[in-house]
């Protein structure tokens, strides 16, 4: 992708305020293999629903970490069947059984706790992006979530030169709660993070 730090900051300044198909529209005609990743936590729902509707066939790549809640994995087979989702599914290369037994879940404080991260879901993740390479890649950032997300916007470009599309950036919770009431489409909002423990703790996947 092509655009000069100038030409990023412009565009979302001019994409502040338009409905998020037509920044996934824009995204996707600049594409030659676009991705879309979700971990079905609250909300997800909205920007995988915007994304299909532009392109029904885009690879959409799930790296479960292996703890999710019953509600989510019911919630992403409800999702996967409702919106006909083309799921690339990733896991870690070690069961949450095996690593329940010698590890188990480390707190923040455990030194252990980073390798876990990479465990669970920064190993997989890469996993993900080196089967894909995608050169544009769809996420559900938001503004107000974490530190690091606030000093982000609807386009951004990764460390590895992916440029990052967050159609919904820019939305709360009362906006996209009136998107999927009009799409009647559901949501779930009991989420597990196993690497979080705290909700505006950033997940490491976009720093």
């Amino acid at each position: 992708m092509a655009f000069t730090e100038t030409q990023i900051r412009d565009l979302n300044i001019q994409f502040k305020g338009i409905p998020p198909g037509e920044i996934i529209s824009w995204a996707i005609k600049k594409a030659s293999r676009p991705l879309i990743t979700t971990n079905f936590r609250p909300y997800e729902v909205a920007l995988l629903h915007a994304v299909m509707d532009v392109k029904n066939d885009i690879p959409v790549v799930w790296c479960d970490t292996g703890y999710n809640t019953p509600n989510t994995y019911r919630h992403a087979e409800e999702l996967i069947d409702l919106l006909g989702l083309h799921i690339d599914l990733f896991v870690p290369k070690q069961t949450s059984a095996h690593r329940d037994v010698v590890m188990g879940i480390p707190n923040l404080d455990d030194p252990r706790h980073s390798e876990f991260t990479d465990q669970v879901k920064l190993e997989p993740f890469r996993r993900a992006m080196a089967a894909h390479r995608p050169d544009v890649w769809f996420t559900n950032l938001r503004k107000g979530q974490t530190a690091l997300r606030d000093s982000l916007d609807i386009l951004s470009f990764g460390k590895d030169g992916v440029l990052k599309v967050s159609p919904f950036y820019h939305w709360s919770d009362v906006e996209l709660d009136a998107y999927l009431n009009a799409y009647k489409l559901p949501n779930e909002h009991r989420y597990f993070d196993p690497t979080k423990v705290l909700e505006n703790r950033e997940c490491g996947i976009h720093g």
